[in-house]
């Protein structure tokens, strides 16, 4: 009896990587020039969120800083 079990683990473990072969072997990988294009759209919309935020931020600097000195 314990050898049969042992015999379906291996046979479970055997097909887990067996399957996970195949699978990979559906994945399409992206080519060089997609994932440049991607990568600088992903740099170039980073770049504008932080060059909003920074204005953000020396906007609402300026606007406490003036509502600061009023009082």
């Amino acid at each position: 009896m314990g050898m049969e079990k042992t015999k379906a683990a291996h046979n479970k473990i055997a097909g887990f990587f067996t399957g996970v072969k195949a699978e990979f072997g559906k994945i399409i990988w992206p080519t060089k020039d997609d994932i440049i294009k991607q990568t600088t759209a992903v740099v170039l919309v980073s770049a504008v969120c932080c060059a909003l935020i920074a204005l953000l931020d020396i906007a609402f600097e300026y606007g406490m800083s003036f509502i600061t000195s009023i009082f």
